[in-house]
């Protein structure tokens, strides 16, 4: 058994995340020694490092929540998970789409400001944040 800050140097996250974990339901409430100190089992390092790996690539903790309890879920499959993360690749292909469109925004009006000492009056990128047309 662990105590939380035990578990937190094992698992490279702070104390604080992991009672978050635990309020938010992806760690179990842990276990009471005599002095009162949580205990956790040393499998709740695992899961810790699992949570992290999935925030890594994207998903939320509700999602993350959601496959920690296929898990345990007996007419689970591989294909929920997959769907999850079909779901989770598609949201980061419009992230990808959107952030294009920006930077390419970025670009056309920083193209079109002359720049340089020219008076603030003159400067284009605040003119067209300025104009009721979309950017």
């Amino acid at each position: 058994m662990l105590t939380r800050g035990e578990l937190a140097k094992l698992s490279g996250v702070n104390r604080e995340t992991i009672r978050y974990y635990e309020r938010n339901g992806l760690l179990s409430v842990p276990a009471r020694s005599e002095g009162g100190y949580c205990l956790f089992p040393s499998t709740a390092v695992k899961r810790i490092h699992f949570i992290k790996r999935a925030q890594a690539v994207g998903f939320s903790l509700d999602e993350i929540k959601t496959m920690l309890g296929l898990q345990y879920t007996d007419d689970a499959t591989c294909g929920d998970v997959r769907a999850l993360a079909q779901e989770r690749l598609a949201d980061i292909e419009r992230k990808i789409e959107m952030l294009t469109a920006m930077k390419q925004t970025l670009l056309d009006l920083m193209s079109d400001c002359p720049g340089g000492d020219r008076p603030i009056n003159e400067c284009t990128i605040l003119e067209s944040f300025s104009n009721h047309e979309s950017v």
